[in-house]
């Protein structure tokens, strides 16, 4: 749908209550004939039939319902030149709309208007095909926006330079990397003069060079009247990048203002609720002798902040009460973190440490410090296990055992303190190159 009477001339993009329903489950309403009555009722314009009132789109809570609201009610507007962030936690329903702006899916209700061409970059890969080259690929993509041969062949040069893949360029896309995807998807992207430029997380697979060249870009477009729509969990480059933002919670938006006040709202938000939700879950495991009310972090200047930065100092605190004392001597307190794919990283637990408990008190906390943290940049979940251990033999007495208590965020810094941002995922060893 091209906006043909914007009520502003510097509008491009205007989202009017626009809805995403997904079934769980199995596909389809179940029957043929249920199929091929949606199916009559969506070419002549009507509403679906089986339009469900559906569950809020809250991963967290287990649901009777067939369907879910990936996002619901969405109103916003976007102007010429702006760059508006759109962050939220996993699941929160960003790349569910974005998939919806870049018309790779249809609403269910609602409509999005635009104008003028909008290119995506939402996965690795988004519309290569795996058997054409890049080259091939860099028309390809030119022509599903819209561009003559003339137009695409005037910018394959430096579309290849940026992208830094020219080695490979003239090579079958399905034999390059990730990385080398996305370079060559942003460069094209970004390149081919779109109107909107629509960018997800992926640009978190590339290297930090590429990366720091990638915002560079988006701001060079932003700064040529173009209008570009960007998803991070990277707070301090949304804050850098953007001028406005929104906060997605359970398919909605909760919040929107500036970029940095979408921020706050949203590290505010999430401080609370990891507060509110360790201390009301029903899925914690043991006797709670021990009870943990709050667990969060702290930087090197001893703020509490929900992002962390590669190769700076930091803690972890956690606020514990005992309600009547008992002997600690063998207590057992270990966190297992877990990457974004829930796969375990790391257990940092205090009997590898040789640290012994003393008495605690009645209340206080206990404080976990990270010299020169060594996980490269991402988002990482995390679990807490407290015990009694007895002795080897006879194991551990669960006190306070919990999953998935929250999560943090780990912003690329310069861990070797020599002028250079360490690669993104990971961990970083610390050794050392010599030579003899």
């Amino acid at each position: 749908m091209i906006l043909c009477k914007m009520e502003e001339k510097e509008l491009v993009l205007k989202v009017e209550n626009v809805s995403k329903q997904y079934r769980l489950g199995l596909v389809g309403t179940g029957t043929l004939k249920d199929d091929l009555k949606r199916w009559w009722y969506k070419i002549r314009g009507k509403e679906d039939p089986f339009l469900k009132v559906g569950a809020e789109n809250d991963r967290s809570k287990k649901t009777e319902d067939k369907y879910v609201w990936a996002l619901k009610d969405i109103d916003f507007e976007v102007k010429k030149g702006e760059v508006l962030g759109i962050i939220g936690k996993n699941g929160a329903g960003k790349s569910t709309l974005l998939k919806l702006l870049a018309k790779v899916a249809d609403p269910t209700t609602g409509s999005i208007k635009y104008k003028g061409r909008i290119a995506a970059l939402l996965e690795v890969g988004t519309g290569f095909h795996p058997e054409l080259t890049g080259r091939e690929n860099i028309f390809l993509n030119g022509a599903v926006l819209g561009m003559s041969k003339e137009e695409i062949a005037s910018k394959v040069d430096e579309i290849i330079e940026f992208s830094g893949v020219a080695q490979y360029i003239d090579t079958p896309v399905k034999r390059y990397s990730s990385g080398m995807k996305v370079r060559l998807g942003f460069a094209v992207a970004a390149h081919l003069e779109p109107d909107i430029l629509i960018v997800d997380e992926v640009l978190a697979v590339g290297d930090a060079e590429f990366q720091a060249k990638c915002i560079g870009k988006m701001q060079d477009v932003a700064g040529e009247g173009r209008t570009v729509l960007f998803v991070s969990h990277n707070m301090v480059s949304v804050k850098n990048l953007c001028n406005s933002g929104i906060v997605l919670e359970n398919g909605k938006i909760v919040y929107s203002d500036t970029a940095n006040n979408a921020v706050a709202f949203y590290q505010n938000s999430a401080r609370q609720k990891s507060e509110f939700s360790i201390s009301n879950r029903s899925d914690i495991q043991g006797d709670r002798r021990i009870e943990v009310s709050k667990i969060y972090f702290y930087d090197e200047s001893g703020n509490e902040v929900l992002d962390l930065i590669s190769g700076k100092d930091c803690q972890m605190i956690i606020d514990y009460s005992i309600k009547n004392k008992f002997d600690t001597s063998n207590l057992f307190v270990g966190i297992t973190v877990l990457d974004s794919n829930e796969i375990v990283q790391t257990t940092i637990a205090n009997d590898e440490m040789g640290f012994n408990f003393p008495q605690l008190e009645s209340e206080g906390k206990i404080t976990i410090n990270f010299n020169k943290l060594n996980f490269r940049s991402g988002q990482y979940n995390y679990n807490i296990f407290i015990s009694n251990k007895r002795n080897n033999a006879s194991g551990h007495e669960k006190i306070f055992c919990l999953s998935n208590v929250g999560s943090f965020n780990v912003l690329q810094g310069d861990y070797w303190e020599v002028g250079n941002v360490n690669r993104p995922v990971g961990f970083i060893v610390d050794a050392r190159i010599s030579i003899s």
